[in-house]
């Protein structure tokens, strides 16, 4: 059953699916047929109306707030029909029609067949115009596919890198493994508890400095609290904030476990809640390196495993039972081979990327004009 969830973008992410028993009958009625139009008639202010086209095969039906509309191939190709909902005007037009509640908007399905006018070109001109924006679609398609797998590749290096399953040959000075809980890490790798490696920062903001304040995310680790959120959740009276300078650590507390830990790198000095642990490495420690550490999966479950165990017993990690769990570091040299490796991979990653954007607004423009016939294709 595809909900509101699998239509993202203008198309269907066939992922996350969940699954009905429904008679024979019932699946005869509602499946879902190729070139099936789908509409999201209820949902938040700003997601209401999402369209995509079914172009899949099998057993599909949808949830019950999603409009199926049926089109007259004989007027209209599907393609041309489901690019134009997605259009900046007919979104806006959906938000019009929307019959606004609390938390949710909804429109009328009879509404829309009666309210929504298509301008329609002869359909030589509509499959290609569908054409071109489906050439579009197929790039995209294809940048993200390799975004995907430069992403997959990233995360098994730096797994290897990182527990030094994979050296480089200038600096390995033993080839034996040593033992852990955790898995086999060199032996010529140092063995040493946070505390020995790093100490406690964050002052107190007690004399009011107008400096940014920062959130910690799971992903992005630190970034701009108003930036992030689009509005101020933090309190007005920051004097109790924790100053967190360039080349900090924070964590947040309660969470770490989640993954909620961030590298300062965006300010000379900035405000953190007092919530959150922050921490300075000693000389000997490249932060590049260890912020790549601390992020993997091992040492999240590091944390979680800590969090359970800890004396207070609340879900929090303070920094003193932070400072008891031991890390494998190579030479500070080595560390930072490691660091620039992982850093050309995360270029690659944010070049994909980049292109992927630039191809959407590519064919979002296209579709302004081919869809409103300010530009037209030669038939």
């Amino acid at each position: 059953m595809l909900r509101m969830n699998n239509i993202y973008d203008g198309s269907l992410a066939l992922s996350d699916l969940v699954y009905i028993n429904v008679s024979d009958q019932e699946l005869d009625t509602y499946r879902l047929k190729e070139g099936d139009l789908l509409f999201n008639r209820t949902n938040s202010p700003d997601l209401v109306g999402k369209t995509a086209l079914f172009k899949g095969s099998g057993d599909f039906v949808c949830a019950s707030y999603i409009v199926r509309f049926r089109l007259r191939r004989d007027l209209v190709d599907p393609r041309f029909v489901c690019y134009f909902c997605n259009t900046s005007h007919s979104q806006r037009t959906f938000h019009q029609l929307a019959t606004k509640a609390v938390a949710q908007s909804n429109i009328n399905p009879r509404t829309l067949q009666n309210m929504f006018r298509i301008p329609v070109p002869p359909m030589p001109e509509q499959v290609a115009i569908a054409d071109v924006l489906d050439n579009w679609e197929t790039a995209i398609a294809r940048f993200q596919a390799l975004a995907i797998a430069k992403l997959e590749f990233k995360r098994a290096l730096m797994q290897k890198l990182l527990t030094g399953k994979i050296r480089f040959k200038e600096f390995v000075k033993s080839g034996r493994k040593l033992k852990t809980r955790y898995g086999g890490f060199p032996e010529d790798w140092s063995q040493l508890h946070i505390s020995e490696i790093a100490d406690e920062a964050g002052k107190r903001n007690h004399d009011g400095e107008d400096l940014p304040v920062l959130s910690c995310t799971k992903h992005r680790g630190l970034v701009n609290s108003l930036e992030y959120f689009g509005k101020r959740i933090f309190s007005e009276d920051t004097s109790n904030y924790r100053i967190v300078e360039r080349g900090d650590f924070a964590y947040a507390t309660n969470h770490v476990e989640e993954g909620s830990i961030g590298y300062q790198n965006l300010h000379d000095a900035a405000l953190i809640s007092p919530m959150y642990t922050v921490f300075r490495t000693r000389p000997g420690v490249d932060h590049e390196f260890f912020f790549k550490l601390i992020k993997t999966e091992l040492y999240r479950h590091i944390f979680e495993v800590n969090t359970s165990g800890s004396i207070a017993r609340r879900g929090a990690l303070r920094w003193d039972e932070f400072a008891l769990i031991k890390v494998f570091l190579p030479s500070e040299a080595e560390q930072k081979q490691i660091a620039a490796v992982l850093n050309t991979c995360e270029r690659e990653i944010a070049l994909a990327q980049k292109q992927i954007n630039a191809l959407k607004e590519q064919k979002y423009g296209l579709m302004q004009k081919l869809l409103t016939g300010e530009s037209r294709v030669k038939i």
